[in-house]
């Protein structure tokens, strides 16, 4: 076999563990998700996950990034390039507040990460991805005078922080349907209180 193509299933055995974890993290929760089912529902043996995966901690890690990942490609598509930075912050809001009513979102990402990565790692994640997004959002919204300019770093780390409580709201309430919208409705108006009055 090819260095190329050994390298390519390689990439694609891990692809496989990622998905298949992601599936039963979502499902059970991570805790409650044996390691020797997770490598008999993705057909594997337990060597292949830790050829790929130091343990299955790191394996949730990865699973935890592909959700970010996610997340922030599916908030990215619901803004638009020929609108306004304020409108596109607000439909990038409300992309991420839907996406927190979907299973995997709502344990990989807001209910596991932080107790099962740490505070520290989760954040790190967090900041890679989330924070840079919710940063070129402000940042956008200043440079077109939405909001008064003013350093980005302080107001996108409260921004994040309030969107990750709204999500854990949204996570553990009965009715998350209706919670989607409350939380919803207060993040909007939080957010029209950075707005520079119209004229």
């Amino acid at each position: 076999m090819s260095i190329g193509r050994k390298a390519q299933q390689s990439e694609s055995t891990r692809a496989e563990l990622i998905a298949v974890a992601r599936k039963m993290f979502a499902e059970r929760g991570y805790a409650d998700t044996p390691t020797e089912e997770l490598v008999q529902a993705a057909g594997m043996t337990r060597g292949a996950l830790y050829h790929h995966f130091k343990d299955k901690k790191a394996l949730f890690h990865a699973v935890f990034e592909a959700v970010e990942i996610d997340l922030i490609t599916r908030t990215g598509a619901a803004m638009d390039p020929t609108t306004d930075a304020w409108t596109n912050l607000q439909r990038g809001i409300s992309a991420f507040l839907d996406a927190c009513l979907e299973p995997d979102v709502q344990q990989i990402g807001l209910i596991d990460a932080p107790s099962v990565l740490g505070y520290e790692a989760w954040k790190a994640v967090e900041e890679k991805y989330g924070l840079a997004a919710v940063s070129a959002g402000l940042a956008a919204s200043m440079a077109q005078g939405f909001i008064a300019q003013q350093p980005v770093g302080p107001l996108a780390h409260l921004l994040l922080a309030a969107l990750n409580e709204a999500g854990l709201m949204i996570a553990r309430a009965p009715d998350r349907a209706a919670a989607r919208e409350e939380v919803g409705a207060a993040l909007m108006r939080v957010l029209e209180g950075l707005r520079v009055p119209v004229q």
